[in-house]
């Protein structure tokens, strides 16, 4: 065909595709952590390539960074909803108790009235008998928030954390050091803040108990092997056990990405789908080992999200409906190349293939290099089911899992009609060519170019002035824009070559590119594309 007649035959199918009906094939309510791009943005795009609509309150209610979101309006506005076309209902409980994952990490709210709240949360199943609630809670870290206030004792207070519940004479010799260097009421807050948490923890295992939450993550944020956090894990363990409820209730690591494994749960249980997914290590050595801020081996955290989504995970390749990648040897020569000719070959044979890109030291919190330009070059990112590779191992592990979960959800049981396969298959495409602006090109790239520009190498939690933030924001959109062009080319480019479900797509546009909260740890990257099936 022609180049002129492809282009008319583009615009024609466009025109009849806005001749059709958009009505989704399931509504989701969805109220997140926080308002930032991975705990908001993420989840929504997921949730398109199940081709569900998402239900959320206003953003107005979601608070920013160091302002909580107003709890008590946000209960409201559910206990005002009509649930009688509600699919399901996946909800961080952090923001209904305290407004966010900022705000639980002090003591801004009683215990009294974050236990109050939640109790409302019975009032709401009245509401929705039959509909089931997918929740998380997060179990607190040990650091505190970076907030432009507390840098003379932050890093300081999350090492008391990790040591002062440590034997040996070292040990004891530090926290006295620590002691004696840290405000007497910062240590007494943070010790208030996590015995109220623990006892909201307790509260929502008791919520599981009685009904009102069908299934339960309590997801631990970034930790380390040894701390203070232990025996509040352990004891959410033991009274889960206790109460029979281990098939209702996950303990694992995690926060940001605990929704979408969620949402992945819900799209699973809903679609009546259960797959069954084979792990594939670049290094068993590796995948032995705890990575950065994670408290557990990676195989471990890798087994937990899989449980947590409704999949099975099989013990043979050949049993698998999914093959999951996951690429941890990034300091190891060769490695990004080799391991992409076995996800290519995998391909290849017909399977099923998601990706994990995996920072091992956690220095970087992107993808790596070598490994993305293989993973471009080769052809095969527009193949794969899922990918990630940003920030933490939980963060990248928990959004390609219910990335590729979905989409398999959504091959076996909604492409059957045209407007909704084209739908799903847009939802994509989208979220796939994102992952790789945000989690390459932003995280490793046009962060550090950012930062480097304003002598503040390193310091992405840096809080920044309105101004300040808007000259960043000039130079990270030149930037991407340069990326987005690349990419683009890149990936629709073997996109359009794949035959295998003909949908032909033009250039993304419209790049869209802030911070949204005034620092460059995290970034909100959108565009436009648009496409069309043959």
């Amino acid at each position: 065909m022609h180049k002129i007649n492809s282009l008319v035959f583009f615009l024609f199918l466009s025109l009849i595709h806005l001749a059709y009906s958009q009505e989704s094939s399931s509504r989701i309510l969805l109220i997140p952590l926080d308002d930032r791009p991975p705990c908001y943005q993420f989840p929504k795009k997921i949730a398109e390539i199940s081709d569900a609509e998402v239900v959320s309150p206003p953003d107005e209610l979601l608070g920013w960074f160091t302002d909580p979101g107003k709890s008590d309006e946000l209960l409201e506005w559910m206990l005002e909803q009509d649930y009688g076309d509600i699919d399901a209902v996946v909800v961080a409980m952090d923001m209904l108790t305290y407004g966010g994952l900022v705000a639980a990490r002090v003591h801004g709210v009683e215990e009294a009235k974050a236990i109050q709240r939640m109790e409302i949360l019975e009032q709401v199943k009245a509401l929705a008998p039959d509909v089931p609630f997918y929740f998380q809670n997060v179990i607190m870290r040990l650091a505190p928030t970076a907030d432009g206030k507390n840098e003379s004792y932050r890093v300081q207070l999350a090492e008391w954390a990790e040591v002062s519940v440590q034997d040996g004479v070292d040990a004891v010799k530090r926290t006295e050091e620590l002691n004696a260097l840290l405000p007497k009421e910062v240590i007494s807050d943070y010790l208030k803040t996590r015995k109220r948490n623990l006892h909201v923890n307790l509260k929502a295992i008791e919520l599981v108990e009685k009904g009102v939450i069908d299934y339960l993550i309590l997801s631990q944020d970034d930790a380390m092997p040894e701390g203070i956090h232990i025996q509040d894990r352990e004891k959410l363990i033991e009274v889960t056990k206790q109460k029979g409820l281990g098939e209702k209730i996950a303990v694992q690591p995690g926060a940001d990405e605990t929704l979408m494994l969620l949402l992945a749960r819900a799209v699973n249980e809903r679609l009546g789908v259960k797959p069954k997914v084979y792990p594939v290590y670049s290094s068993k050595e590796m995948s032995d080992q705890i990575m950065a801020f994670e408290d557990r081996p990676l195989r471990q955290t890798v087994s937990l999200h899989i449980a947590a989504t409704g999949a099975d995970e099989v013990q043979e390749r050949k049993e698998a409906d999914l093959l999951y990648f996951v690429f941890s040897s990034r300091f190891e020569e060769n490695a990004a190349g080799k391991f992409t000719e076995k996800i290519r070959e995998a391909i290849q044979q017909g399977h099923r293939v998601i990706v994990a890109d995996i920072d091992p030291k956690g220095n970087v919190q992107g993808g790596d290099g070598p490994f993305t330009d293989a993973l471009i070059s080769s052809g095969v990112l527009p193949l794969l089911y899922g990918y990630a590779s940003w920030n933490t191992t939980g963060n990248t592990i928990g959004t390609a899992l219910p990335h590729g979960l979905v989409y398999y959800a959504a091959t076996e049981k909604l492409l059957d009609d045209r407007e909704r396969k084209e739908r799903v298959l847009i939802a994509q495409h989208w979220f796939t060519f994102h992952r790789v602006m945000n989690d390459y090109y932003y995280n490793n790239l046009t962060r550090d170019v950012v930062n480097k520009a304003f002598n503040q190498y390193q310091q992405s939690s840096r809080i920044l002035s309105d101004e300040q933030r808007a000259e960043m924001e000039a130079l990270g959109m030149r930037e991407m824009q340069q990326h987005f062009s690349s990419l683009a080319a890149e990936y629709f480019s073997a996109l359009n070559y794949e035959q295998q479900n003909k949908l032909r797509c033009l250039p993304p546009s419209s790049l869209e590119f802030q911070l949204p909260w005034n620092r460059t740890f995290e970034a909100h990257v959108g565009f436009e594309l648009d496409c069309a099936l043959e």
